[in-house]
């Protein structure tokens, strides 16, 4: 931005250390907690990371601890607590938030489908169960309550502005914007600049002898009150030609940086104007893009019917060298007395509560500056003139009022801080909005949210096509596809096979033995590869093979594929393992690189550590020398590659007496959902699964890197009872750590 508009920020940098108090250590185990704690503060670790384990013990998330991580997604540490079930490191560089939202489904359906959903397991490390869903499963995860989405919401705005009126006389009908625009709302055409205003301004325009080399935008569609918004705003330096384009920033509607370039000048620098745009010649030199580079991006941006705002965007056009003929200027928009004009950074800290262009910063930071005036174009149209007249400006323009209404913005923003705030409201902090995608037939809270853009589409297709288009112009995006849910009684059938498979599998066939075996021995001898829920000694077989039914076909490539599982992948199961287990290993650490998480279960009765955990590892390699260490002489455990994921260990613990049989007994299924379930295997619902895992695949790859994906399965409800739902998690290109870190 340049310098005669008296505005400050900072330059494009790299990402600041986070530091974190260091904690009080007792013993090894605490010792290597706090390396997370050094990680953060290591230079190279420049992209966001999630841990490799969540501290719960049932890996059950409850949905207020979602939105915990969901808000820290948006603000980061100085603002809002950590989440107290998961670390996500580096939140400052995280660039986006999608969540996908699978209606209609469970974790039930999840391993129901299990080969179905390749993609998805394969993909994402962290899993975790959700508790059965309620009535209202967004509103719930982005802590949204009814009283926000129509009163408290728009009263914390409202109440954010700094109110002058008690003092001050206000004569609203001599106020200059009152005689421009009247005392109605207006809608965004009235707010455009006429040609006639652009020449009296010295904007850039078509024909002009000033203009003779300036590139049009080519934007000559019809404008409509809901024509989209573009913040822009650029830095320039001094070159022997005089100032030319150093930097541009580009802001979408939703709050989202679509362009941020630095520019190299076609002529030599002769001052980097550092103190203003934050360009130094350090960070100009590696720098190839030209402005013809950035004219032809920028043309392929913007839509024909574009409207761009910027404070003094004439300057902005003319170092771009570029014609466009739909702007709003937010310095003449809120028109001050005798041809004044207010700076960006009052207008921000009046009208919208924010501080930028702070003084320790270096320079600017051009893309804060785009988004601030594509804020204070969308207040002015939501909120009128006459809102705007109200505050009486000119009155908090001296430096003793905009002093007090800056104490009272701080104290009004303290909701940040109360644990009832929700997502959307961090969002609005933030200038942001939210993305909703979702289905004509479904209804949310969140549709009638005032900083929510909803977009509802006639089928998961049409969702998908949208999602493609909207995400990248969207910090923050929630998209919905919806299921059509199965009967009750054929829910609760696959539920009960599907437990009885996975017991199944978790069954030992081993023989034959003699008649004169030792019972209690051979139950030592398999307790020692861990606990056990039941042993059955059957004389009448020669044969010791797994029964072959209809539900354990595929056991064998089911074991195969949880062994290639994302979250299991590197992990591996101990049995034998002492209460001191954990302190030898720590002791002799060298020997296990690449050891990332030990997890030690405990007996939720008695409190006490069983006798077998899991370690995991950054590699399947490192996992694989490892198990060849500890099944070894001086170690003496016994182990293998892990099987079941912590939360389906979990599930499976869960299992009810009544949902158990002997093995090898065949269930039949009730006559009435015999066929159903036949189809089940063949038809639709295995094949929307596979297919659908496949195109939410094609979706995440498209996301931007340092984009925070969740998939989530909300849970179903039957008559039978609620089951619960299944979360996925994952940050696009994300960098693991090598570190490891402790849940006991």
């Amino acid at each position: 931005m340049d310098p005669e508009r008296e505005r400050t920020g900072r330059h494009l940098k790299k990402g600041r250390k986070r530091r974190r108090a260091a904690n009080t250590l007792v013993g090894a185990a605490e010792a290597m907690r706090a390396r997370w704690t050094l990680e953060e503060r290591q230079p190279e670790a420049k992209k966001a990371r999630l841990s490799t384990i969540l501290f719960a013990e049932n890996c059950e998330v409850t949905h207020d601890q979602l939105c915990e991580l969901l808000k820290y997604a948006v603000l980061g540490k100085s603002s809002v607590p950590k989440p107290s079930w998961c670390q996500l490191f580096h939140q400052n560089h995280l660039n986006n938030v999608v969540v996908f939202v699978l209606q209609g489904m469970s974790q039930l359906h999840f391993y129901r489908f299990y080969l179905e959903f390749g993609f998805l397991r394969k993909s994402f490390r962290h899993k975790f169960r959700l508790p059965p869903p309620s009535s209202n499963f967004l509103a719930d995860i982005i802590g949204l309550q009814k009283k926000q989405v129509t009163g408290d919401l728009s009263k914390m705005v409202e109440g954010s502005l700094p109110s002058a009126s008690s003092k001050v006389s206000i004569n609203l009908q001599n106020d200059p914007i009152i005689q421009k625009y009247g005392s109605k709302k207006v809608g965004l055409t009235r707010c455009l600049l006429t040609k006639e205003e652009m020449k009296t301004f010295h904007f850039p325009l078509q024909g002009f002898p000033d203009c003779e080399n300036f590139v049009p935008t080519k934007c000559n569609g019809s404008i409509t009150d809901n024509s989209p918004l573009f913040g822009l705003d650029c830095e320039m330096c001094l070159t022997s030609k005089g100032r030319e384009l150093t930097r541009i920033s580009l802001v979408a509607e939703g709050g989202c940086c679509v362009m941020d370039e630095l520019v190299k000048p076609d002529n030599k620098i002769m001052d980097y104007l550092t103190s203003f745009s934050g360009i130094t010649k350090k960070i100009l030199n590696p720098v190839t893009t030209k402005l013809k580079d950035v004219q032809r991006h920028l043309k392929a941006l913007l839509p024909p019917d574009a409207v761009l705002v910027g404070h003094s965007l004439d300057l902005d056009l003319r170092a771009l060298k570029m014609i466009h003929p739909y702007v709003i200027d937010t310095s003449l928009l809120y028109v001050r007395e005798q041809g004044r004009r207010f700076k960006l950074k009052f207008l921000a800290k009046a009208i919208l509560g924010k501080d930028i262009q702070c003084p320790d910063r270096l320079g600017h930071d051009a893309t804060e500056d785009a988004r601030t005036t594509l804020e204070l174009a969308r207040y002015f149209l939501k909120y009128g003139p006459r809102k705007i007249a109200e505050l009486n400006l000119e009155a908090l323009a001296s430096h003793q009022e905009l002093l007090a209404a800056g104490q009272e913005l701080r104290n009004t923003a303290e909701i940040v801080y109360q644990p009832n705030t929700s997502v959307l409201e961090c969002l609005d902090l933030m200038g942001q909005k939210l993305l909703f995608l979702t289905r004509e037939a479904e209804t949310s809270e969140l549709c009638s949210a005032r900083n929510c853009q909803t977009i509802k589409c006639l089928s998961n297709k049409e969702v998908l096509e949208q999602a493609r288009v909207e995400i990248p112009l969207f910090p923050f995006s929630i998209v919905q596809f919806s299921f059509e849910p199965f009967s009750p009684n054929l829910t609760e059938e696959m539920n009960k096979r599907m437990r009885i498979k996975w017991t199944e599998m978790s069954t030992v066939y081993a023989g034959p033995f003699s008649k004169n075996c030792n019972l209690r021995a051979l139950k030592r001898l398999f307790k020692s590869f861990g606990p056990i829920r039941s042993m059955t000694l059957v004389l009448e077989t020669h044969q010791v093979q797994r029964p072959v039914t209809e539900l354990t076909l595929d056991c064998n490539t089911l074991v195969n594929e949880l062994e290639q599982d994302s979250e299991n992948r590197g992990t591996i199961y101990l049995s034998g393992v002492s209460e001191t287990f954990k302190e030898h290993l720590l002791q002799q650490s060298n020997l296990f690189l690449g050891l990332e998480a030990v997890i030690l279960p405990k007996d939720l009765k008695s409190g006490k550590q069983k006798r077998y955990c899991f370690l995991k590892f950054k590699t399947f390699g490192s996992a694989q020398r490892a198990l060849n260490i500890l099944k070894g002489k001086h170690w003496k455990l016994k182990g293998r590659h892990a099987l079941t994921p912590r939360h389906l260990h979990a599930w499976l613990r869960g299992l009810p007496p009544e949902s158990r049989r002997p093995p090898g007994v065949r269930v039949i299924p009730p006559p009435s959902e015999q066929q159903a379930l036949q189809a089940l295997k063949v038809d639709h619902p295995k094949i929307a699964a596979w297919r659908w895992g496949r195109k939410i695949g094609k979706l995440y790859h498209s996301l931007g890197p340092g984009t925070l994906c969740l998939i989530l399965l909300p849970g179903t409800k039957s008559t039978h009872g609620s089951f619960s739902g299944l979360g996925l998690m994952g940050i696009k290109d994300e960098e693991e750590s090598i570190t490891p870190n402790m849940c006991s």
